[in-house]
C-alpha cells in the first residue's frame, strides 16, 4: 500500500530490466486496484453492513455519520473516483460548491482558515479560478473520511498508504503477522484474495516477484502470497524491495517461508537473474544472489554467491506498460504548493544515480547497499530514457527519486535536456550544497525543474557537523535563495530528536526555519522525529554521538530502529507537537511575526528565548549578494 496518484516504480524498473533480457514479464498494482475496488457502491453497502453490526455504544463519530449520511456516500462514491482520475472534470463546479459531497469530521480541518465573518475558508489558498484544486482538495478529504469509517468499522489496521504497518517495522519476532495472517479473513482481505485470483487467471505466471518497499506494503503482500500457495501451490514466489533491505538483513524466521519460496536483498537485477537461471535448472541453489531460502531441514540460509551487480547504465528503461495509469487518483492533501506534490499528479519515477555521492550523514543507512553502491550514468542515457518514457505514458512530469541526486549529473541532464529541447517538468531531492550556484539553480529551472527537497536536518551547525552533514545554515539560506529566486519550489527535511539536541538547539532551529521561511528560501517543510537504525553510524557507534543503546531482544524477523537513551532528557516528544504546529503554520505564511517560544506548550518561563538574532538570516543573504 503506497501512493494512490502514481504506480511506485519498483516493478517498472524490474518489468522494464526483465524484459530487456528477453523475458516475459508483466506487472499488477494490486494496492490501487484494492482500494478502488473498496470504494464501490457495492462495496459501500458491505462496510455499512460492517459499521451496522457494531454496537451503537462502541462507533465512532466517523463512523455514525457514515451511517447518517449513507445515502449521499452511495450516490457520489463513483462520480468522486472519477472526477479524481481526471475522467469528469467539469464536476469539481459541484463539488466546490460545498453541497455534493457528505462532510465528515475531516473536514473540520477546513476551519483553521474560517475568518470568522462567514467567507470562504478555502478562498485564501486557492482564490476564484482554482476550482479544480479546491474540489480535489475536498474530494480527498471526503475519501480521508472513508478511509477512516473502514479502519473503525472493518479493520483497526487499515490506511491507504500504511496498512498495517505495526505488524511488521522493527518487529523482532513474526508472531504479530502470523497471527493476523492465520485470523479470519476480513472484508478488505476478502477483496484482496479476489483481485489476486483474478490476475493469477489473467497471466497465469510461473514466478511471482512481491515488491514491499515499507512496512505498510508487508501484511498485504503476504496475504497476496497466501492465495497464491493455497489456489497455486506450484508457482513460486519471490520477496523484495526497500522493507527486505533494511529491515530483514538478520533473518532466521522459517515461516515466513510458509508464504514465499525467496527473499532476495538490495537491488533486485542479478538476484533475479540467478534465481531465474535456478528454476530453469541452470545453477544450483547455493550459487543464488543475496537470496534468502529456507533449507530442508528447516533452516533459513543466506545464499551469496559473489556475482556483480547489473551496472546502473545497463539495467534499461523503466516500463509502465501494465499499469492502468488513468485509473491513479490526483489528490490534494496539503494545499501547500510543493508539499501537495506528493499526493498530486502522476509522476513518472526515474533514478538519476543508485546510491549517493556524499554518504556520510550519521543518521543515514550508509552501510547498505541502496545509499554506499554510488553509481551514475549518462546524460545520454537519462535522455534517451526519459524520451522513451514519455512516449510510452504520455506525461512529461518526473519525479527523479535519488537519495540525493548529484548536481554535476543534473546540470549535465539539464543541458542535455535544452540541447534537445525537450520539454519536462521534474523535481527531486538534493543535498543543499554550495555546488548549487545562481547560475546552476537557473539553468536547472530552464530544463524543467519545478521544486527540490533536501535536508536541512537541525538548523543548528553544532549538529549538523556531528551528523557529518557537510553543510551549514549558511550555506543552506544561500542555496535554497538561488533555487526560490530561480522559481524553483523548496521543501526541508528537519529532524528533532538527534542525540544531544537541547531544548535550547531545538528553538534555535525553529528560529531559523522561521526565518528560512520569512526570507522566501523555502516554501514547504516537514518535522519528523529521528529514529536510530541499526544501519547508520549512531547505531553502529552510539558513543560517537554521546548515547547509549537501549539493548534489542532477541531477533528473528525484522530489525531496523533502535531506542537509545540520551543523557541530555530532553522532551523530544512533547517538543514535537509544537515544532509541527509551526510548520503548518509557516507554510500557509500564518504566524511568521510571533515568538518562536509561543507554539510550543511549555510552563511559563520554562523555554528559552532563542539565542539567534532575529534577522540572521536576513544578513546572511544581504552580505552574499541576494
Amino acid at each position: 500500500m503506497t501512493q494512490l496518484n502514481t504506480p511506485y516504480p519498483s516493478t517498472a524498473y524490474l518489468t522494464g530490466f526483465l524484459r530487456s533480457q528477453g523475458m516475459d514479464a508483466v506487472q499488477e498494482d494490486l494496492a490501487l486496484a484494492l482500494v478502488l475496488t473498496l470504494l464501490t457502491p457495492d462495496n459501500l453497502l458491505k462496510i455499512r453492513a460492517c459499521a451496522v453490526s457494531q454496537p451503537e455504544d462502541q462507533r465512532s463519530a466517523c463512523v455514525n455519520f457514515f451511517l447518517d449520511f449513507f445515502d449521499r456516500y452511495h450516490s457520489t462514491i463513483s462520480p468522486t473516483i472519477a472526477f479524481l482520475q481526471g475522467r469528469d472534470a467539469t464536476l469539481s463546479h459541484r463539488i466546490a460548491g460545498r453541497g455534493f459531497l457528505p462532510e465528515g469530521p475531516r473536514f473540520a480541518s477546513l476551519d483553521v482558515f474560517d475568518d470568522g465573518e462567514g467567507g470562504d475558508p478555502l478562498a485564501w489558498a486557492f482564490g476564484a479560478l482554482g476550482q479544480q484544486d479546491r474540489a480535489r482538495h475536498l474530494a480527498t478529504l471526503y475519501l480521508n473520511d472513508l478511509a477512516d469509517v473502514v479502519r473503525d468499522a472493518v479493520d483497526s489496521r487499515f490506511e491507504f498508504v500504511r496498512y498495517a504497518e505495526q505488524l511488521a517495522g522493527s518487529q523482532a519476532t513474526f508472531d504479530p503477522l502470523a497471527q493476523a495472517l492465520a485470523a479470519p479473513p476480513n472484508l478488505v482481505d476478502d477483496l484482496l484474495r479476489a483481485l489476486t485470483m483474478e490476475v493469477m487467471t489473467k497471466h497465469q505466471p510461473q514466478l511471482v516477484l512481491l515488491s514491499v518497499p515499507f512496512p505498510g506494503a508487508v501484511y498485504a503482500a503476504l496475504r497476496i502470497a497466501q492465495t497464491i500457495k493455497t489456489h497455486h501451490p506450484g508457482v513460486r514466489i519471490a520477496l523484495g524491495g526497500g522493507f527486505v533491505n533494511t529491515e530483514l538483513r538478520e533473518l532466521t524466521e522459517p515461516r515466513l517461508f510458509d508464504f514465499v519460496d525467496f527473499i532476495s536483498l538490495d537491488a533486485g537485477e542479478r538476484p533475479l537473474l540467478a534465481l531465474i537461471d535456478h528454476l530453469k535448472g541452470k545453477r544450483s541453489v547455493q550459487r543464488l544472489v543475496r537470496t534468502y531460502v529456507r533449507n530442508e531441514a528447516g533452516d533459513v540460509r543466506l545464499m551469496n554467491w559473489s556475482e556483480p551487480d547489473v551496472p546502473f547504465d545497463a539495467v534499461g528503461t523503466p516500463t509502465w506498460d501494465g499499469l492502468a495509469l488513468d485509473r491513479y487518483l490526483s489528490l490534494l492533501d496539503m494545499l501547500n504548493p510543493m508539499h501537495r506534490l506528493w499526493s498530486d499528479g502522476r509522476w513518472n519515477k526515474l533514478t538519476v544515480a543508485h546510491g549517493c555521492y556524499w554518504k556520510k550523514c550519521s543518521f543515514c543507512d550508509v552501510s547498505l547497499d541502496y545509499i554506499s553502491r554510488y553509481e551514475t550514468a549518462s546524460a545520454k542515457t537519462l535522455v534517451d530514457r526519459i524520451e522513451q518514457i514519455v512516449a510510452e505514458t504520455g506525461q512529461t512530469g518526473f519525479h527523479f527519486v535519488d537519495e540525493a541526486a548529484p548536481p554535476k549529473a543534473l546540470k549535465a541532464l539539464a543541458q542535455e535536456l535544452l540541447r534537445r529541447q525537450l520539454h519536462i517538468s521534474w523535481w527531486g531531492n538534493i543535498r543543499f550544497e554550495k555546488t548549487f550556484t545562481p547560475a546552476l539553480a537557473e539553468l536547472l529551472a530552464q530544463s524543467g525543474c519545478i521544486a527540490l527537497s533536501g535536508g536541512l536536518e537541525v538548523a543548528s551547525d553544532r549538529l549538523l557537523n556531528l551528523m557529518k552533514k557537510g553543510v551549514s545554515v549558511e550555506q543552506v539560506a544561500q542555496v535554497t535563495k538561488s533555487f526560490s529566486d530561480a522559481g524553483i519550489l523548496v521543501h526541508a527535511y528537519l529532524m528533532y530528536g538527534f542525540p544531544t539536541q537541547t531544548l535550547q538547539d531545538t528553538v534555535d532551529a525553529l528560529e531559523y526555519v522561521r526565518q528560512l521561511f520569512e526570507n522566501g528560501c523555502i516554501q514547504s517543510g516537514f518535522f519528523h522525529r529521528f529514529a536510530c537504525t541499526v544501519h547508520s553510524p549512531v547505531g553502529k557507534n552510539p558513543a560517537d554521538y554521546g548515547v547509549q543503546l537501549v539493548p534489542l531482544p532477541e531477533v528473528s524477523f525484522a530489525k531496523n530502529d533502535i531506542a537509545f537513551i540520551d543523557p541530555t532528557g530532553t522532551d523530544h516528544e512533547g517538543l514535537g507537537l509544537g515544532l509541527k504546529k509551526a510548520i503548518y503554520n509557516y507554510m500557509y505564511g500564518v504566524g511568521l511575526e510571533q515568538d518562536v517560544r509561543s507554539w510550543f506548550d511549555l510552563p511559563k518561563g520554562k523555554c528559552p528565548k532563542p539565542t539567534v538574532d532575529r534577522h540572521k538570516i536576513a544578513k546572511i543573504l544581504e552580505n552574499t549578494g541576494f
